[in-house]
């Protein structure tokens, strides 16, 4: 049964009591709110010790339950939880609009904080602005790289040539996210036939693909940076934690995922065929608890069995 975004916060909340009374079993001086009392630099900008301050408070009130009182993902309302409440102690960020692996900006924070992390507990945060913005400077305080560096440069999009011609950008996409991208061969499920990839690879990229992995259908589990491997989403069937409109999937396309093997698109593709791979995936998505999701699977494993077609000599 899938659990409603309230029911998780109806089952968090008591976590969140116990914790800020101190568990039954006295406070730790390590649960309270560390005191600042000097300013700090953090992310290449001076952000004030009351500042600091404030955020601490919110996040001991908001955040703690989940994340821990040092940010190491380790609060007591994490046992369970899959997937883990972030380690904000790496400095590593998923679903920022900066090149993966480069530090989020506070316009990412913003949007991930308000507006959560579809299908896990990251709830939406409806913070008044102060608050949030004290709140996310403090969250730069359990990483070491907001000391030394600053946020990556936001990555931004042409405009989508595709709006207005939907069905011709999702065929594109079909044949970039297969024949070029080939996220359907190496990490993602594959959504079209064996034949199909072969003849997409040979029109985008003039190569040949004659071996597939036996469980061309299924998403592989990839080795991440937050200690487990994550298994990269089936667009028919899982839920897209940062949404799943055309310009989310989009900015996730191209800016990839930090901390996975999620890679950045943007400046490898075309932006036109970045854009055509989120109309894409939008497809894929809107079969999800749909017959279209199960006809497809069944025309998936009713295809013949392949083998490369012969190669052609090349004239003299």
């Amino acid at each position: 049964m899938t659990r409603s975004r309230y029911s998780l916060r109806r089952w968090i909340a008591p976590f969140a009591l116990l914790a800020l009374s101190g568990g039954g079993s006295g406070c730790q001086k390590q649960d309270l709110p560390e005191t600042f009392d000097h300013d700090l630099t953090l992310g290449g900008r001076t952000v004030t010790g009351s500042s600091l301050q404030r955020g601490a408070v919110v996040f001991t009130q908001s955040c703690r339950p989940c994340h821990g009182a040092t940010g190491a993902g380790d609060g007591p309302a994490s046992i369970g939880l899959r997937p883990p409440p972030r380690n904000l102690r790496l400095g590593t960020y998923k679903f920022a609009a900066v090149a993966a692996g480069q530090l989020t900006t506070d316009d990412d924070f913003r949007r991930i904080i308000r507006g959560g992390l579809h299908g896990t507990a990251m709830l939406p945060w409806d913070l008044p602005q102060p608050q949030l913005d004290d709140v996310i400077q403090y969250i730069k305080t359990f990483s070491d790289r907001w000391q030394t560096e600053s946020a990556g440069e936001p990555i931004t999009l042409s405009a989508d040539p595709w709006t207005t011609r939907a069905d011709a950008g999702i065929e594109r996409g079909k044949r970039v996210y297969h024949g070029m991208a080939q996220c359907g061969v190496a990490c993602h499920p594959a959504y079209v036939t064996r034949s199909e990839i072969f003849d997409f690879t040979a029109e985008l990229t003039k190569m040949r693909v004659e071996e597939f992995r036996a469980d061309l259908y299924a998403p592989i589990a990839k080795a991440s940076d937050y200690g487990f491997a994550i298994l990269p989403p089936d667009f028919t069937f899982n839920i897209l934690r940062s949404g799943d409109g055309v310009a989310d999937i989009a900015r996730v396309v191209a800016s990839g995922i930090g901390g996975t093997a999620m890679p950045t698109w943007k400046n490898v593709l075309p932006d036109a065929d970045l854009w055509a791979m989120a109309h894409y995936v939008k497809s894929l998505t809107d079969l999800r608890d749909t017959d279209g999701s199960t006809n497809l699977r069944a025309r998936l494993k009713a295809q013949a069995p392949w083998t490369p077609p012969p190669r052609t000599s090349a004239p003299d």
